[in-house]
């Protein structure tokens, strides 16, 4: 059947495949779209798992309840504690990857509420998610809308174990597409506005499964938010003259912010069509993304009670391919800060 199925793809006869794949499915068994035959075939897992990021439906909004007709055919490309200086030739440094240490101690009440969600993209390291997510459920009251890309390493079913003991907190969704920098087909971009559409929450909260809270460090930011501000953040940055540095900044407002622990009007960010579909990859994209909101961004004056641990999505990562996506997706935000110097300069 899955023989069948690539051929079926192949002669772009989508609704066959549709029905291939289904069966397949009946049968105890996933399909995914990679490997020496055009295919690859896994045992299904205990949760449903759709064929790609853009076959997830946004209305309804119901995982359990799947549409017919998902098959999708060959796609287009959908897609601060120091500095570190990432590419010599371009000479760009950001304020991001050495974070670590314990977060401030300085307690906040658990008082985040209904009104906000947190949204993790899932693509690899279960240590990390079942920590990042246990401390989300430890220390505040938000809903927690993942998305798994792939089940890398298991990272999907330790969400699906999370998400089955925590039903009412945490809203699940299972992809077989694997991300851009796993040699898949989804982008970081693609894959954020996705959550950022299936969310109803005011407050959209950007977060790394790296990123860990020592207590509740959401209310921070959508006070931050209802007094006014348009997006606010754990870490911001302001451009060096040159635009091609970035200094820490903050608290208050900032130039860019940093999208290990983010929190935006999700109005304003479906505003702007969301996260650029052509970043791939996440480093810079963050930067790309804050550049492109109205309105002030900021640190909130208060020290955010969170840590990074390893940050695993850039040091795992082979260094060509970082390097290479950094580049491309800073020459973006090399334009927004050129077309938009007088406007979003605190």
């Amino acid at each position: 059947m899955a023989e069948q199925r690539a051929k079926a793809r192949a002669d772009r006869d989508f609704p066959a495949a549709d029905v291939l794949r289904e069966q397949i499915e009946q049968a105890g068994w996933q399909v995914r779209d990679d490997g020496p035959h055009g295919f690859e075939l896994t045992p299904k897992p205990p949760f449903k798992v759709w064929p790609a990021v853009s076959a997830i439906p946004e209305e309804p909004r119901a995982p359990e309840r799947p549409e017919r007709g998902t098959e999708t055919g060959p796609g287009t490309e959908s897609m601060v504690a120091s500095q570190v200086l990432w590419d010599a030739s371009l000479a760009v440094s950001r304020v991001d990857e050495a974070i670590t240490g314990a977060g401030a101690t300085e307690e906040y009440a658990k008082a985040a509420s209904a009104a906000v969600t947190v949204a993790l993209l899932v693509d690899g390291w279960p240590t990390d998610v079942r920590k990042c997510v246990d401390a989300l459920l430890a220390y505040t009251d938000a809903r927690i809308l993942a998305l798994d890309l792939g089940d890398i390493d298991g990272a999907g079913t330790v969400l699906h174990e999370l998400a089955a003991a925590h039903p009412a907190r945490i809203e699940e969704w299972h992809v077989a597409e694997r991300p851009h920098w796993r040699s898949g087909t989804a982008g970081w971009g693609a894959c954020r506005t996705k959550l950022l559409r299936l969310d109803t929450a005011d407050v959209h909260v950007i977060m790394e499964t790296s990123t860990i809270l020592d207590g509740d460090a959401l209310t921070p930011l959508a006070e931050a938010l209802r007094e006014g501000a348009t997006a606010a953040g754990w870490k911001g940055g302001d451009p060096g003259d040159d635009l091609r540095e970035w200094s820490p900044a903050g608290p208050g407002k900032v130039r860019g912010l940093l999208g290990y622990l983010l929190a935006v009007r999700r109005a304003a960010a479906l505003d702007t069509g969301g996260i650029s579909g052509q970043a791939r990859y996440y480093r810079n994209a963050d930067l790309e993304f804050s550049l492109s909101l109205p309105g002030d961004l900021v640190v909130p004056d208060v020290a955010l009670p969170v840590h990074q641990e390893r940050h695993r999505a850039y040091h795992e990562v082979d260094p060509d391919y970082r390097d290479r996506e950094s580049r491309r997706t800073y020459d973006r935000v090399l334009r927004l800060l050129r077309s938009n110097s007088d406007t979003k300069t605190p």
